[in-house]
């Protein structure tokens, strides 16, 4: 089994293949925020990359500044992106199943049931995925449902 670390090392590196494949003048600032790695973790990544011939470093000619580089995936590293997706792709579908099994398994306990709030906050119901706050008064008999958003800060 591998660790998590192993695993993020991997993800990382499939990250920088990716997006190095789809855009090889990529800097390695914008790089480094677009897998969420410092800059000096993304220049450490290409270095290993360059190292092992999955990446190999080019000027590219477009560019006014001559110390800008293109980095270009080798059929070595093209080989092993298409190995790292499928990895990639397995590990996020048994993240994904897991997932859904304990929302089910969640959603099967509480069953339609209202679940407790505190104090003075609307009471939460669950019907299916979706989650609606009571916000009828006691003394109605009508509830009024409405849509909880997921990015609501309660």
């Amino acid at each position: 089994m591998t660790s998590k670390r192993s695993k993020l090392q991997e993800d990382t590196r499939f990250r920088v293949l990716r997006l190095l494949q789809q855009n090889p003048e990529m800097s390695q600032r914008d790089l480094a925020k677009a897998v969420g790695i410092s800059v000096g973790g993304t220049h450490y990544v290409l270095n290993a990359l360059i190292e092992k011939g999955l990446v190999k470093l080019g000027n590219f000619t477009a560019a006014k500044d001559k110390r800008r580089y293109a980095y270009v995936l080798t059929p070595k590293g093209i080989a092993e992106k298409a190995e790292l997706t499928r990895r990639f792709l397995s590990r996020k579908m048994e993240e994904f199943e897991a997932l859904r099994e304990e929302i089910d398994a969640l959603s099967a306990e509480v069953d339609n049931k209202e679940m407790p709030s505190a104090k003075g906050a609307p009471r939460t119901r669950i019907w299916g995925t979706f989650l609606f706050e009571d916000r009828s008064s006691t003394r109605g008999s009508a509830q009024e449902l409405a849509p909880r958003s997921q990015h609501s800060k309660e």
